[in-house]
């Protein structure tokens, strides 16, 4: 029976004991019998067997506890040369429910001389599957061992392909990628900051702006960028458990791939859905969760019953946490989670080949990528963050560059439905250095008419306005940027200025 279950029905061993009379197999998969205890021993007495199924349901909590399952069911198998001699039936009619927390029942059959053929009907019920061999009246000492030694090679054996599939190399790539975003942060840190917008631009980071201005590049180096130590050490111990067990199953080159290809995907869901700068290896990380999901699909009874339960409920409520908390980049998180599992179906599995399915993946990988980009680079297929423009066309000031930075912010100025007065005003600072000045004045105007507090606009439109001799309207403006900010003697030195050359002109006429 124990040769059967183990080689015929997938069960594995979970404890043989010693005196081999008491076996504990396993199937998590087989809702209705996950856990099977066999004993050969002979039943003399009803009472011994109730006491023995209470010992059972005892040890089958623990054994609850340790899969960590909300509840359990333990097939109790009873192998007698007799049954009892005294009434025990109504002991296997009714399940007995173990009486801390109710959590685990033990169905117990009993096999013995004139019993059999109706417990055989009750336990493949049970089970769910036909249970039948042949039984023969006597057995040889040959014959045992025989029985016994296949049951436990088969279970050896499963053991080591379980571990070969699991096991197929050790980590590699793992490490390299760790180090190499420490050595990217500290590089930041010592270069600015890796808080510094300014520095994150200068070095990699996703901006949909300059990825429209073809530094495709940006797909990729954002994911070895971190934003402060905390987004660093949280990525960097996710990796640790998830890029090895990964890299473990698929091997390192198939690792590699998943990774880069997942990283890849994470930054164009990213560029499309999030206008927002970002970098980070979190894409790359949940194409590690993506990776995982296609080994269950791949693997589902291997999956479920080592890593797969531990996996799905970590998905989950790093995904609820994404969702429910601002300043996370989850279309980064979803496009890397699909595309980890995308590059999963394109390098499969070490030593097994899947021709069809793999090219499948690639077509599938390759069409989905290909229509991103296009949506992406159709002009309406991103959003850009005003504050990121900002920080860029102020980059492009500080080194001159004023003709970069008029065509960054008046590129987003025509396709943003509502800039605020910041970009307004650099812009006609902009305009200002180019010597614009009609444009500069409508948008200085804009500015002052979205915020009428803007002291620095009705400045800087003061001084447009000088420059354009209408001294009576940069008197207006002038006082008007005095009265708001008293404190600043540029501006009152300004109409001081003014008013000296209103007099002048006044006395010439």
């Amino acid at each position: 029976m124990a040769n059967a279950l183990i080689t015929e029905h997938g069960y594995r061993i979970i404890q043989l004991f010693e005196n081999q009379r008491e076996l504990w197999l396993e199937k998590m998969e087989n809702r209705n019998a996950p856990v099977i205890r066999m004993l050969l021993e002979n039943m003399d007495w009803g009472n011994a067997m109730q006491r023995d199924i209470e010992f059972t349901a005892a040890n089958g909590e623990s054994v609850r506890k340790q899969l960590g399952r909300n509840k359990l069911d333990v097939i109790n198998i009873y192998i007698s040369e007799f049954p009892p001699v005294d009434d025990y039936k109504f002991r296997l009619e009714n399940p007995f429910v173990f009486p801390d927390k109710n959590k685990t029942t033990v169905h117990s059959f009993l096999f013995a001389r004139g019993i059999s053929e109706t417990a055989f009907q009750l336990l493949s019920t049970r089970l769910g599957k036909d249970l039948q061999f042949s039984i023969a009246d006597d057995y040889s000492e040959q014959e045992i061992h025989l029985q016994k030694k296949a049951a436990v090679d088969y279970a050896i054996n499963q053991v080591k392909q379980d571990r070969a599939i699991l096991q197929n190399s050790k980590p590699l790539f793992t490490y390299v990628f760790i180090i190499i975003q420490i050595a990217a942060f500290l590089w930041l840190e010592l270069n600015g900051g890796s808080t510094n917008t300014s520095t994150l631009i200068k070095y990699g980071a996703k901006v949909n702006q300059l990825i429209d201005q073809g530094e495709w590049w940006r797909f990729i180096t954002p994911v070895f960028l971190h934003i402060g130590l905390l987004h660093l050490v949280m990525n960097t111990i996710s990796l640790y458990f998830l890029g090895t067990l990964v890299e473990r199953i698929y091997g390192r080159f198939r690792f590699l791939l998943i990774y880069l290809i997942a990283g890849f995907a994470g930054v164009i869901a990213s560029f499309i859905f999030s206008p927002n700068l970002s970098a980070g290896a979190s894409g790359a990380i949940f194409g590690c969760f993506g990776a995982l999901l296609y080994f269950g699909a791949a693997n589902r009874k291997l999956f479920l019953r080592t890593m797969g339960l531990n996996v799905i409920i970590i998905l989950i409520i790093n995904l609820v946490f994404g969702f429910t908390t601002s300043g996370i980049d989850n279309a980064g998180h979803l496009g890397g989670l699909a595309g980890g599992f995308l590059a999963a179906g394109i390098t499969h599995f070490p030593k097994k080949r899947s021709v069809l399915r793999q090219l499948g993946f690639l077509i599938l990988t390759g069409g989905i990528v290909w229509a991103s980009l296009s949506y992406a680079f159709s002009g309406s297929g991103h959003s850009q963050d005003e504050s990121t423009v900002l920080v860029l066309a102020q980059d492009y000031l500080k080194q001159n560059n004023y003709q970069k930075a008029y065509e960054l912010l008046s590129r987003f100025e025509g396709t943003s439905e509502s800039p605020t007065e910041r970009t307004y005003f650099l812009l006609s600072y902009v305009e200002i250095k180019q010597g614009k000045l009609d444009d500069a004045k409508l948008h200085l105007q804009q500015a002052i008419k979205l915020d009428s507090g803007f002291h620095e606009a009705y400045f800087n439109l003061a001084l447009v306005n000088l420059e354009q001799n209408d001294l009576e309207q940069a008197k207006i403006n002038a006082q008007k940027a005095a009265d708001l900010e008293p404190d600043q003697e540029e501006y009152s030195a300004l109409v001081q200025e003014i008013n000296g050359r209103l007099q002048s002109s006044g006395e010439e006429e």
